[in-house]
């Protein structure tokens, strides 16, 4: 697959905790020139990068990041606040001590208490699969096919493991047709990203493909761009 078209499956991110609101700017600028679906970043970034992309690209962010076990009042706050403040998309944590606990009800009004915070927004539900057996997975899908999110998504990329090729294609086997997947931590090549979107994700989570494409321009003798 062409670099520009695997890069319109590309929410071109950046969560460090430290990242400054040069970086983000930059990252946006990128996330523009290169035709990426969204930038995702922290929640306290978005005002600032809306108001400087205003409708030329949409704004993701994080809700209950990286943990998800603040509670389900608390994640409604903060979704609520982040779309007030021009978020576009939301990628939200689930409580995975109510996973562990085998508490689905709890674990389904959680995800549903974000999704009424953001109606009419994209919702998309980090599950943490390095942290889950396959059957919690399974699970999983149903669950938040049935709360109404859009998109099931592998990982936050703070914890053991990142996206994997296995967990992708279980993630699209058992997830509605309704349900997109996406993938996300340490996808590093675009051989990666390839093989998940042939795996079924829609959606990578990752800002190497970009930088990717930059190698690739620099290489080819391409202006640069003041970045």
């Amino acid at each position: 697959m062409d670099i520009k078209e695997l890069l319109k499956y590309c929410d071109h991110t950046l969560l460090r905790v430290d990242c400054t609101e040069a970086e983000i700017k930059k990252l946006c600028d990128q996330a523009i020139k290169y035709g990426c679906a969204s930038v995702c970043i922290p929640p306290c970034h978005v005002p600032g990068a809306k108001r400087y992309v205003g409708d030329r690209m949409k704004i993701c962010t994080v809700i209950g990041f990286p943990n998800g076990y603040m509670s389900s009042a608390a994640k409604a706050f903060e979704t609520a606040d982040a779309v007030a403040n021009g978020a576009d998309e939301i990628d939200m944590v689930i409580n995975l001590s109510m996973v562990k606990d085998g508490c689905w009800d709890d674990v389904a009004e959680d995800i549903r208490a974000v999704r009424r915070s953001c109606t009419g927004k994209i919702l998309k539900v980090i599950i943490e699969c390095c942290l889950l057996t396959d059957e919690e997975k399974m699970r999983l899908c149903s669950i938040v096919a049935e709360c109404g999110a859009d998109f099931i998504k592998t990982s936050t990329g703070f914890s053991k493991g990142g996206a994997t090729r296995h967990d992708v294609e279980l993630m699209r086997k058992y997830s509605p047709e309704n349900v997109q997947v996406k993938a996300a931590g340490g996808i590093s090549s675009i051989e990666d990203a390839e093989d998940f979107i042939a795996l079924g994700a829609t959606r990578l989570g990752t800002s190497r493909i970009v930088k990717l494409a930059m190698e690739l321009e620099k290489e080819e003798g391409a202006p640069e761009e003041n970045y």
